[in-house]
């Protein structure tokens, strides 16, 4: 008999080390592991390079610079993972203000019936993105793409592209809508959180990962792909709408050039930089905030420092690049620890 057998001796206590080995494992493997790491190590880098960095009004100018377009985001989410894309969301976040502005000043509408119908106007037109994707059996891609032309050419023609104040009787509303120093930030927070629960924790959230995991066999399990794809659409395209409001009330300007192709992709980028999969099944929305919030904290470090915004596009197509590459690296992580 040993003498780590003998009678009367301790077994040892797990050691801590292995613990935190086991924790960091763990960490590691979830996809916001990375870009959590990132955006901290932006943060830090920043910061000693620019005192002001984490001062008040810069943390605010961050917050202004993330919130619209993970609120996008999150929405891009939710049809990345379940196998589709929207590319007409920046343009539905650019006519949704317009809608705003007309039914109020034109109309006589009261200002926050307009702005639910300007979310309607959103929704209705992820409705169309997804019977024609989804009823016709055209690609997203193509759907989409046409739709972004369809409703940019709708928002040039009735503003004939000139932007528009915020209709006065709509000014008590500013605030509340995006106007506050933190307002945005809030909104965005709130809706991070609802559909993060919506996406792990429904039935609608588990359905959706489904069908972009394997289209055949959840249709086969009686999962009404349909309706979970069209639902996606019209949440997207009701996100979008309410991110072009909140930032028209920031900015007290409704621009028609603002939003567009640029924010689209802007969400889009974060969404894909936060651990979403491009080919359908996986994603999280908490990931696309950390996206957003790590192209926020890359465009305001880069003014503050003095580097010219032109470097911008490069930053950002490696960050895709690597991003990607992790994310495939970590998805085999995943499928070893379950194996």
């Amino acid at each position: 008999m040993s003498e780590a057998e003998a009678p009367g001796t301790e077994v040892a206590a797990p050691r801590p080390p292995r613990r935190l080995g086991r924790a960091a494992d763990a960490f590691l493997r979830r996809r916001e592991a990375t870009i959590l790491v990132v955006a901290v190590a932006l943060l830090i880098y920043f910061q000693s390079a620019r005192s002001e960095f984490l001062s008040n009004d810069n943390l605010v100018n961050i917050s202004q610079g993330t919130a619209p377009y993970a609120i996008i985001a999150v929405g891009e989410v939710l049809l990345l993972v379940s196998g589709e894309i929207d590319l007409s969301a920046g343009m539905v976040f650019t006519l949704a203000p317009f809608l705003m502005h007309y039914l109020v000043d034109y109309y006589g509408m009261y200002p926050i019936i307009a702005i639910v119908v300007a979310l309607l106007a959103g929704a209705v037109i992820g409705l169309l993105n997804g019977a024609v994707t989804v009823l016709l059996r055209v690609p997203s891609f193509v759907t989409t793409l046409g739709t972004m032309f369809l409703v940019q050419g709708i928002t040039l023609t009735t503003s004939h592209a000139y932007p528009a104040e915020i209709p006065s009787a709509a000014q008590g509303l500013a605030g509340w809508f995006g106007h506050a120093d933190w307002s945005e930030l809030i909104w965005c927070l709130l809706i991070v959180a609802f559909f993060h629960l919506v996406l792990i924790r429904t039935r609608w959230g588990l359905h959706t990962v489904a069908v972009g995991g394997n289209l055949l066999g959840a249709s086969e399990a009686g999962i009404k792909v349909a309706r979970i794809k069209v639902g996606n659409f019209m949440v997207t395209g009701a996100l979008a709408a309410f991110a072009g409001i909140l930032e028209a009330f920031r900015t007290s300007t409704i621009d028609p050039s603002s939003g567009g192709t640029g924010a689209m992709f802007t969400a889009v980028s974060a969404a894909v930089i936060g651990g979403t999969a491009l080919a359908g099944g996986s994603g999280t929305v908490i990931g696309a905030l950390l996206g957003a919030l790590v192209l926020a904290e890359l465009q305001n470090g880069f003014n503050l420092i003095g580097i010219s915004a032109n470097p911008f596009n490069i930053i950002l197509g490696v960050a895709i690049l690597v991003s990607m590459i992790l994310n495939v690296h970590l998805a085999r992580l995943r499928r070893a620890g379950r194996s």
